[in-house]
């Protein structure tokens, strides 16, 4: 019989190791196979949550945050794109860093749906994938309807403030738990695991986990 196993993804659609980490995180469920019967709830995280509505060129975000010089993002890209075709996650031209948060409400809404996973993977291959600007209210409404969500009432969500007090909340919450990076998996509400981590690190994590519930059952 399965074994039920909650995972929680705290993560940021503006953090390319996010989109790299839920591509690692589903191939080892994959390899796992029926051994658990997994459920992953998103939730949001803001990297830079006072990003100008234009956004900034990452060479000069990067560069102004981490003291990167050009040839090191460069560097850093390449790598990433490696890690990425590794779990079969193709990034594209990235220029520029956006703020997130709208896409944040857009996705709490979608979880209400039943559709927060499918349109969290849209967005992130709508950033990092194609270059699109996530906190376009178009780009957003069409990731929405790519995932057979209602494109009214997701331009309804983003015209008003729905849930912007709810996703503020959550990341407070993490951010008190003491989660300062992401990506952030939370297994069983008791298992943190941290960073895009190959497929074999998450499967070993997975296995072991659901071995000691299993221990705990008798």
């Amino acid at each position: 019989m399965p074994q039920p196993l909650k995972i929680d993804f705290v993560s940021d659609i503006a953090c390319p190791w996010c989109a790299i980490g839920l591509s690692s995180l589903q191939l080892a469920l994959q390899r796992v196979g029926d051994a658990v019967d997994a459920e992953i709830v998103v939730h949001p995280f803001e990297l830079n949550p006072g990003m100008r509505p234009e956004g900034e060129a990452i060479v000069d975000y990067l560069g102004r945050k981490y003291g990167r010089t050009p040839a090191q993002i460069a560097e850093t890209q390449a790598m990433i794109r490696e890690r990425g075709a590794a779990v079969g996650f193709a990034f594209g031209p990235r220029t520029h860093v956006y703020n997130t948060f709208d896409a944040h409400r857009l996705l709490h809404w979608a979880g209400l749906e039943g559709k927060q996973l499918p349109l969290k993977q849209a967005l992130l291959r709508a950033y990092h994938a194609d270059g699109k600007d996530p906190s376009n209210h178009d780009v957003l409404v069409d990731a929405a309807q790519s995932v057979g969500l209602d494109a009214a009432t997701a331009r309804k969500v983003l015209a008003g403030d729905d849930y912007a007090d709810a996703v503020r909340a959550e990341i407070e919450a993490y951010q008190r738990m003491g989660i300062q990076s992401v990506p952030s998996i939370i297994f069983n509400d008791r298992y943190l695991v941290t960073g895009g981590q190959p497929v074999e690190a998450f499967e070993q994590a997975i296995r072991d986990i659901a071995a000691e519930a299993r221990k705990a059952q008798g």
